[in-house]
């Protein structure tokens, strides 16, 4: 049988634990205390999503969402606020990925450090394969549209917001920096501002590098969905990125096509694997990207994505959008929270309306 990786390379870093059990946590370092920071309110609710109803693959349209609010959020029953929304990566949902960020912790420390008070949004798009990719599926469900459509107009009915594009940030890591790309492209008359953490999936991938014969039939043994509960790494994110981007209607009951039949590569699925590569479709947006106030993109020099993250970096300044761009010395996972403290918080600061 012909040896194929069909993508696999962008998925072998999706959150930065190809190693590890889908489950498992990841060890990141934790910021010092900032002198002064005040404990903040915390609230978690659900989120009815009209996008997702009626999905193919029976995942829930009610998400649960963790909301995140200024020290002196009621006390101002007059004041209103920006809103940053902060998606997580592939195999966990927002409840894990907030505390590989240590927040509110972090949130707290970069309020008392001078961040001025803002919400902050964490909405779980985890699926029963690991990842929805934020993207558009039948099989999934329609969740690029439960980020950019339905999860803010909950936000803005229900919380004090500033409900305007230039006063909502997005920020994403791995799958959630290929979210954050791909939905900041799409619409740029919701967000103003967006900052993409060591985004995954960005490049279109060849069908000559790739998962070994054991992946393959571990993959291809899969005839329904609880199959898949125990599968390693790499053989998930296979069916999560087939669910999302390659659905497939008629054939039940995972309703999806894989980019192997019968041990050779289907061209067709792999044209919509690559149709959904930002580095493949990025110059159809350039228009979209100019509305940006401002862009961020980061990646740990020993990430395994950073070569694609410098990609994008170089497509946006080819064609005069500014967008920062730092590689610095961590890797995937171990220094996220501090990041998320020092960069990602300042930067939604600076860059929206207040």
């Amino acid at each position: 049988m012909k040896s194929l990786r069909c993508c696999i390379a962008a998925l072998s870093i999706l959150a930065g634990a190809a190693a590890l059990p889908a489950s498992a946590q990841v060890d990141t370092k934790a910021p010092p205390r900032v002198a002064g920071a005040k404990t903040v309110p915390v609230e978690t609710t659900t989120v009815h999503s009209p996008a997702i109803e009626g999905n193919l693959e029976g995942e829930s349209p009610d998400r649960n969402v963790m909301v995140v609010l200024p020290y002196g959020y009621a006390a101002h029953p007059d004041r209103r606020y920006p809103v940053v929304y902060a998606l997580h990566g592939y195999s966990i949902g927002a409840k894990q990925w907030t505390r590989e960020i240590h927040v509110p912790e972090t949130i707290e420390n970069a309020f008392a450090a001078g961040v001025r008070d803002m919400i902050v949004v964490f909405p779980d798009s985890k699926t029963i394969y690991g990842g929805s990719m934020y993207s558009s599926s039948a099989t999934t469900g329609d969740f690029e549209r439960f980020i950019s459509h339905d999860l803010i107009a909950y936000i803005d009915a229900h919380y004090r917001t500033i409900a305007d594009r230039r006063s909502r940030g997005l920020v994403g890591h791995s799958m959630g920096g290929y979210g954050a790309t791909r939905i900041a492209m799409r619409h740029p008359d919701v967000f103003g501002a967006v900052y993409m953490m060591s985004p995954c999936c960005l490049s279109p991938r060849s069908v000559n590098n790739a998962p070994d014969a054991d992946t393959m039939a571990k993959v291809a043994a899969v005839k329904n969905p609880g199959d898949a509960e125990n599968l390693p790494f790499f053989a998930k994110a296979m069916l999560a990125t087939a669910a999302a981007w390659s659905p497939d209607p008629k054939k039940a009951p995972l309703y999806l096509d894989l980019p192997v039949k019968d041990g050779k590569a289907d061209e067709t699925v792999l044209a919509k694997w690559t149709a959904n590569a930002p580095l493949a479709f990025a110059d159809q947006y350039i228009g979209n990207m100019r509305r940006y106030k401002a862009i961020a993109i980061d990646v740990g020099d020993q990430d395994g994505l950073k070569a694609d993250a410098e990609k994008l970096h170089d497509l946006w300044t080819r064609y005069g959008i500014a967008n920062s761009f730092e590689i610095y010395p961590v890797t995937h996972t171990s220094d996220v929270a501090i990041r998320f403290q020092e960069k990602v918080m300042p930067f939604f600061n600076r860059n929206l309306e207040f």
